[in-house]
Order: C-alpha cells, then sequence, then structure tokens
C-alpha cells in the first residue's frame, strides 16, 4: 500500500522500515516489558519515489535526523500503543516531505525609496517632539 504525500508524490511501503523500541514516557510498568516506541528510517538518498530537487532540501530539513548515508532517522514515542506512534512518525516523515516539496517564494532584494526614507525620518522626529512634550519642566 502506498502513503499519498502529494498528488504528484507517494511513497511505497517497502521505502519504509519500522522497528519498535523501548520507550521511557507514559505507560505505567507496562514501559519496561513492551517495546511500544516506532523508529522510522527512510533511505531519501536511494528514494526513487522522490523527485531530485525534493532530495536534497528533504536532506537539508531532516538536518540531524538523516545519516551521513542519507537515511532519515525518526523515532516516534509520545503515545502508548505501537499502531498510534507508528501513525504519528509516518505523519511526521510526511510532512517533512510536504515542506520540502513546498518551492520557497523566490525573494527579490529591494532599497527603500529617498521618500519612504523621508517619511520614516519625519515620523520618528514627530514622535520624538510628542514624547519631549511629556517630560517635566522645572524653571527656575
Amino acid at each position: 500500500m502506498a502513503i499519498s504525500i502529494l498528488p504528484t508524490i507517494s511513497l511505497a511501503d517497502s521505502e519504509l522500515e519500522i522497528t519498535y523500541i523501548l520507550a521511557s514516557g507514559p505507560g505505567g510498568q507496562n514501559v519496561n516489558k513492551v517495546a511500544t516506541a516506532a523508529q522510522l528510517r527512510f533511505d531519501a538518498a536511494r528514494s526513487t519515489s522522490l523527485p531530485e530537487r525534493v532530495r536534497t532540501r528533504l536532506l537539508e530539513l531532516a538536518g540531524s535526523r538523516a545519516t551521513r548515508e542519507g537515511v532519515i532517522v525518526i523515532t516516534a514515542r509520545r503515545f502508548r500503543t505501537q499502531q498510534r506512534n507508528r501513525e504519528d512518525a509516518v505523519e511526521r516523515l510526511a510532512a517533512l516531505i510536504r515542506e520540502a516539496a513546498h518551492r520557497p517564494a523566490f525573494r527579490v532584494a529591494t532599497r527603500p525609496s529617498r521618500a519612504a526614507r523621508q517619511r520614516r525620518l519625519q515620523g520618528k522626529a514627530h514622535r520624538a517632539r510628542i514624547k519631549q512634550g511629556r517630560s517635566v519642566r522645572l524653571d527656575d
């Protein structure tokens, strides 16, 4: 079964490797006996599902969650059950891929016009006069 991320991007279940490990946190005595935390591993560097642009941006955004080999490791331990932690890990990976697929807006650097700079300085001078008028004057 494929995991749909965007209309153009979906991941096959075979690309995700999920293992379960012991987790800290809620669960009482059960936490020492049952491996409920889900650790998801996704080989982004060798994934055929991702376009090259998305793959490089994904590895940048992953930061410390990505290994040198290009494998993204996400550990989910917020919930008490394996199933909920698995869903959480998959959703966090999907959100990361969605963010990587989003093209940042191209920003053209601009400078304020001379009139805009003049208006700004006039506004500052006006404020200074107002505040100066509030001060207490001591007449001798």
